[in-house]
């Protein structure tokens, strides 16, 4: 009876840690920051030298942009880089291959949003402006002109509701202002013009509270680019 107890200890044991070794497996070979996303596309333009004057860097914001404004960025050579659901720790990691390496002039970092409605566990404002931050440094370091974007009004994430955003949210964007002037980056300020009288995004401006609608890109589109000119300048 003894021998049988240890066998069916080392058997327990032993499939305990084949399954932690194909869980650690399957997080590993996981692409968490979807670097595949933009892969092909950036080594073509990379391949033939056709690099984009700014790319915006962003989460699903971002990428409607350029979904609901194609001639916006097509016009004036702006390159899409957004991914939906994306938060600062996973757009840090895609910062090199997907704007670095594509030589632009400027990089308008759009983000945020997503790590204060939890999409990829609970985030502090700390952790959200280092990652911020970090991502200003390596554009600067390259080169590259930075436009900080203020995070877009929000009372509510329809997603996670409750989460009573719009304190942290002013939080990040009054540090951002303040990061921006110290470090001779552009702040781009699209909460004040957005925003109702809640300091949420309006339904003329959006369905959900959250995502801009055509209406909300054509007031971003002429705002940014006018920062785009003076980041240009400076």
């Amino acid at each position: 009876m003894k021998n049988l107890f240890i066998i069916s200890l080392v058997l327990l044991f032993s499939n305990l840690l084949n399954a932690q070794k194909k869980e650690y497996q399957d997080l590993m070979e996981q692409d968490w920051a979807n670097l595949k996303k933009y892969a092909t596309q950036n080594r073509k333009l990379m391949k033939t030298q056709s690099y984009p004057k700014v790319v915006f860097m962003g989460n699903s914001i971002t990428e409607g942009w350029v979904n609901a404004q194609p001639d916006f960025f097509s016009e004036n050579n702006y390159l899409g880089r957004g991914i939906g659901g994306q938060t600062t720790p996973q757009m840090l990691i895609r910062f090199m291959p997907d704007v670095v390496k594509l030589k632009p002039k400027a990089v308008v970092i759009l983000a945020g949003t997503n790590d204060i409605a939890g999409n990829t566990g609970f985030s502090s404002v700390e952790m959200i402006t280092n990652n911020i931050e970090a991502m200003a440094q390596l554009g600067k370091a390259n080169n590259i002109k930075v436009i900080l974007t203020s995070i877009l009004p929000v009372y509510d994430y329809p997603w996670r509701p409750g989460l009573q955003p719009v304190k942290k949210i002013a939080e990040i964007n009054s540090w951002m202002k303040k990061y921006a002037a110290e470090n001779q980056h552009t702040y781009l300020d699209l909460f004040s013009v957005l925003k109702d009288e809640k300091e949420g995004l309006p339904k003329k401006y959006s369905k959900d509270g959250v995502h801009p609608n055509l209406a909300g890109y054509k007031l971003m589109a002429p705002l940014t680019k006018k920062a785009i000119l003076e980041a240009m300048q400076q």
